[in-house]
């Protein structure tokens, strides 16, 4: 039989049995407890490489920086500062903290914020890390807190991109206006807050899209295009762009049907079109990075049928992990014991909060289950034990990292 979609080193099935970073899943959870996320550190090492070798096949500078908001668990913290190549993406003062008390220098961290108050610059400034701004009134604001500094701005190109429905204008407001970004038609007054304050803008950053993958390249091809014009009124008024961010917003695949990113089409892209500006490229993800790592295990303590529907509670509801109930996204569920089985029926996956959405999945087709039985809901290294609540007073789920594969 072909393997599962999802397997990929360090998550494997061999004989129905799920196995993270070579050690059986359904062991961890007995012996850890549930609901526990388990971190396989080895695939940030591969997934960061992989970016990082494309940029090097298309001959372009590159600077990868890990999105902070999508993971801080320390254990993670500890083993991606050890790499010594992947810096910081910032966006509030506490990140930049954060950061600097896990080693990173304030030259490896990049701060982009938005709606910044006089107490985020009274943090921020002294720091001496890189500040990008995406408000006219904010890079005022700045110039009067750092005049004759450097400064980087975020752009808004009006296009985004995402390879799920509705998601492509959520930080560009094609359609509605975002709060994110300078646009085109306000370069000018930026330039002039720029002269007034001795400011250096060197420094492009956008952020267009969340979930991409490679069928949303060609409209992140539109929003960069449209960002190199940007830049290139800012060069011609005498501002040095040395960077141009391309943000976060690389994806995964959540299901069988979507196709992985390929890494060497969206380096090719942002080569093509920011290499005739000379300029260092960066992007700062924290999906592609940190998602495929972490798997939660939960375990079943109710079925139920209901009107013709079979339920599956588990002990794990949205306070431990939000990020598919704050976005959307769809969480591949996996039985421990039998994570291959074909024969099953359709359920619906509910966790424990006291709340009619909180439910992780509805007609999912899993095996037959029985109370007691561990599941592995993947796809969960970012944006989930960040985001914890403490929603009905319920704790945060576990961690447990491992730095080697058996």
């Amino acid at each position: 039989m072909d393997a599962p979609w999802w397997t990929r080193p360090g998550l494997e099935a061999p004989d129905g049995r799920l196995l993270v970073a070579g050690r059986d899943a359904e062991t961890i959870a007995r012996e850890h407890g549930t609901p526990v996320f388990v971190y396989d550190l080895i695939r940030i090492e591969e997934q960061a490489r992989s970016l990082i070798d494309a940029f090097e096949r298309v001959g372009v500078p590159f600077r990868l920086r890990l999105a902070l908001k999508a993971q801080r668990e320390p254990e993670v913290l500890t083993f991606v500062r050890d790499f010594g190549y992947i810096g910081i993406d910032a966006c509030s003062p506490r990140e930049v903290r954060l950061a600097l008390e896990h080693g990173w220098t304030p030259e490896e961290i990049s701060f982009t914020g938005t709606n910044l108050s006089e107490r985020d610059l009274d943090a921020l400034v002294p720091t001496g890390v890189h500040v990008n701004v995406d408000l006219l009134s904010q890079l005022d604001r700045y110039g009067r807190r750092a005049p004759g500094s450097a400064v980087g701005i975020r752009v808004n190109p009006r296009a985004g991109a995402a390879s799920r429905p509705g998601r492509a204008d959520l930080y560009t407001g094609r359609h509605r206006p975002s709060k994110f970004g300078i646009l085109q038609e306000q370069l000018d007054d930026a330039i002039q807050i720029a002269r007034k304050h001795d400011l250096t803008i060197d420094t492009v950053h956008l952020h267009v899209g969340r979930s991409m993958l490679s069928d949303a390249l060609p409209d992140l091809d539109r929003a960069v295009e449209r960002a190199v014009s940007m830049a290139e009124r800012l060069i011609d008024a005498g501002h040095p762009i040395a960077e141009v961010n391309a943000g976060g917003g690389l994806g995964v695949p959540h299901d069988a049907e979507q196709q992985p990113l390929d890494v060497d089409a969206y380096a090719s892209v942002l080569a093509r079109r920011l290499s005739p500006l000379g300029v260092r490229v960066a992007c700062e993800p924290g999906d592609f990075l940190m998602k495929d790592m972490g798997v939660l295990l939960a375990e079943v303590v109710t079925t139920d049928e209901r009107d013709g529907h079979r339920f599956v509670g588990l002990d794990a509801g949205f306070n431990v992990a939000p990020e598919h109930f704050i976005y959307d996204e769809p969480v591949p569920i996996v039985p421990c014991r039998a994570a291959d089985m074909p024969d099953g029926r359709t359920v619906t996956v509910a966790g424990n909060i006291n709340e009619g959405d909180d439910l992780w999945a509805e007609d999912v087709w899993l095996p037959r289950l029985r109370e007691g039985d561990v599941l592995a809901l993947l796809r969960v290294g970012s944006y989930n034990r960040a985001l914890h609540m403490d929603h009905c007073l319920r704790p945060p789920a576990g961690t447990v990292a491992f730095a080697d594969r058996f």
